[in-house]
């Protein structure tokens, strides 16, 4: 601490020949000269503490701005009360509102799609993009695409969490251009919302209604259409298999996802269940996997009484055929078909409940040894007395040949 002089009262010697009023005069303003000149070298020595930093320039504020913004919300931060400081481990509390002038959209882009952050993350080593834009890029290589930092951590643990502090920032001084950069993110997932057009299309296997479809998921732009699938909240896409001259054929199926096991280095396994037959209309591109307009098929409604009995008795010819070669299936056969596709469905009291017909005839086209395409062939009919008499004719053929 700095010590304060004492100012003594001077004796009335010491003035001279002045009178008493002309003593306390020249006496008070010797202690005000003296205070203000105490005064000046304290304000001076704290002028000198505060600018003694370097001045940065415009450029290197907005860079160190970014570093303040891109810490942790974790970290500890300290509350001044009074004359004692206290720590606290928490969540730092949220400046509401900064100066807009001192505030540069541009200092705000994300380096990946050079618009405003949207939903911004800021990564391990300090580098912040919009959520989507990360995950996009952690699709193809575990590194950041900045500095190439390896994020093989970051990216089993998927925990790509907001950054707040940035975030709340952008909603209240920038909300003109977060507003817009809103709008434009909720026309690109209602795009891509639509489930007859710009559909996107699994080319890999054959699916079938009902019938489950497990997938290992390791291709990047499989993983971005699954992810889209999840956000836009469809969790549907349409399944074909390959078309050496259309890319893949003019039938499919829609595979509904119940389930996504994301494994640590980015690929998932993704447990689906047939939806929707379709027909493709045109075909199309995004981001590296195919898309198509689509229109869904239904069974045609049989109505005659006397046509709906026979379609009854010959359904029911089918499932008992079908649960006999079953049956004498070889127990590594059968044990094999259990796992993947389940045991076979019950009997159904109303074989037109569905557009797609009774499940034991998908369950059927899917267990049964023979070509894609002939299963193909199957799947787009849109007549359940045809499916059946094909499956029959399969049946018996598989059934004259003796087991080995």
């Amino acid at each position: 601490a700095t010590s304060i002089p004492v100012m003594r009262e001077p004796s009335p010697k010491s003035f001279g020949s002045a009178s008493s009023s002309e003593c306390m005069l020249r006496h008070s303003l010797s202690r005000a000269h003296s205070l203000r000149m105490h005064s000046s070298g304290c304000v001076a020595e704290g002028l000198k503490r505060v600018c003694s930093a370097p001045q940065l320039g415009d450029q290197e504020k907005g860079s160190m701005l970014k570093r303040k913004l891109s810490l942790s919300d974790t970290d500890t931060w300290v509350v001044d009360r009074g004359s004692s400081k206290h720590k606290k481990q928490g969540q730092k509390p949220i400046t509401p509102f900064a100066p807009k002038d001192l505030l540069d959209p541009n200092d705000f882009e994300c380096s990946l799609c050079m618009r405003l952050f949207y939903e911004p993350v800021t990564t391990p080593c300090g580098h912040t993009f919009c959520k989507n834009c990360l995950e996009r890029c952690l699709d193809h290589t575990a590194q950041c695409p900045l500095c190439k930092e390896s994020l093989k951590q970051y990216l089993a643990c998927r925990r790509y969490t907001v950054t707040t502090v940035l975030d709340t920032l952008i909603k209240q001084c920038l909300s003109q251009e977060y507003a817009e950069r809103t709008k434009t993110q909720l026309e690109e997932t209602r795009e891509l919302s639509d489930l007859t057009k710009n559909v996107p299309i699994f080319v890999c296997t054959m699916a079938y209604p009902t019938v489950p479809c497990p997938l290992h998921v390791f291709e990047p732009r499989y993983r971005l259409m699954i992810r889209r699938c999840m956000d836009t909240g469809t969790q549907q896409f349409g399944m074909c298999i390959n078309d050496p001259l259309k890319g893949f054929v003019d039938y499919g199926c829609m595979l509904i996802i119940r389930s996504v096991h994301f494994l640590p280095d980015g690929r998932s396994v993704v447990d689906t269940i047939g939806g929707k037959r379709f027909r493709v209309l045109s075909r199309g591109m995004k981001d590296g996997y195919s898309t198509a307009d689509i229109e869904h098929l239904a069974d045609t409604r049989v109505e005659d009484s006397d046509e709906l009995r026979r379609l009854q008795e010959l359904h029911d010819a089918v499932y008992e055929q079908a649960r006999v070669w079953f049956q004498n299936l070889k127990i590594r056969f059968h044990n094999q078909i259990l796992q993947h596709f389940g045991p076979m469905p019950e009997r159904e009291a109303d074989i037109q409940a569905t557009p797609n017909g009774p499940a034991c005839c998908w369950w059927l086209l899917a267990v049964l040894p023979i070509d894609p395409r002939y299963q193909l062939s199957v799947l787009s009919m849109a007549s359940l007395k045809e499916r059946l008499v094909k499956i029959q004719h399969i049946l018996t053929y598989l059934q004259s040949i003796p087991n080995n």
